[in-house]
């Protein structure tokens, strides 16, 4: 019995030793995940340059192809130096656009005020005003307000008024003119003194009066 224990322990010493490296297979120790991770870092990305052209989404034009690479909304076109976009000549955006889209490849005015301003007031499309007595105006379309002003005829008086909202001066008594420094109506003879008759001019009202001197009344000879 004691020969028997003194034998197995000498077999216990000895079996480490008879186990090389060579005999151990690594296949059945998964590497840990860290070392397999490492082995990643390295993966080599095809290049493109002087091939072909990639847009902000990741897909691949051929050279010569046309493509919007997604920091521009105009064309390019992919050449071996890179993208060669389009640089359109533009119209200009209206001074009173309030509203600037920019999905195409020019930027597009999609919102215009719709009144127009005038001395400090706004008025609709469209809409007519008087800003004075004399002047007529309208807001158009283009937002710019269009005004024309009376053109008041020569008053047939030497004393014409201005009307409250009324832009020409008209006359309240009618035609007249100047016979001296008096004013006489139009149309008839006026006695201006003892010795003289006047008239007015037919139409000419601002010329003064014609008159004629008559026997002199209310006065006695020498």
């Amino acid at each position: 019995m004691a020969l028997h224990i003194h034998e197995a322990w000498i077999l216990l010493f000895l079996i480490p030793g008879l186990v090389t490296p060579a005999a151990i297979n690594h296949e059945d120790y998964p590497a840990d995940e860290g070392d397999q991770t490492s082995s990643n870092d390295n993966l080599i990305f095809d290049d493109y340059r002087g091939k072909g052209c990639v847009d902000d989404s990741g897909f691949v034009y051929k050279l010569g192809e046309r493509f919007f690479p997604g920091h521009s909304n105009c064309p390019c076109v992919c050449t071996e130096d890179g993208p060669v976009c389009d640089q359109p000549e533009c119209p200009k955006i209206h001074p009173k656009c309030t509203k600037v889209e920019h999905n195409g490849c020019c930027p597009e005015c999609k919102e215009v005020k719709n009144f127009c301003e005038y001395h400090g007031k706004n008025y609709k499309i469209l809409e007519e005003f008087k800003p004075s007595p004399c002047e007529w105006c309208r807001c158009e379309p283009s937002n710019e307000v269009h005004c024309v002003v009376a053109d008041c005829a020569v008053p047939e008086c030497v004393n014409p008024v201005y009307e409250p909202e009324q832009c020409c001066p008209v006359c309240k008594n009618g035609p007249n003119c100047f016979a001296g420094t008096t004013i006489i109506p139009a149309g008839i003879e006026v006695k201006v003194d003892d010795c003289n008759i006047c008239h007015c001019h037919n139409g000419d009202w601002w010329k003064p009066a014609q008159c004629s001197k008559r026997e002199c009344q209310g006065k006695q000879a020498l």
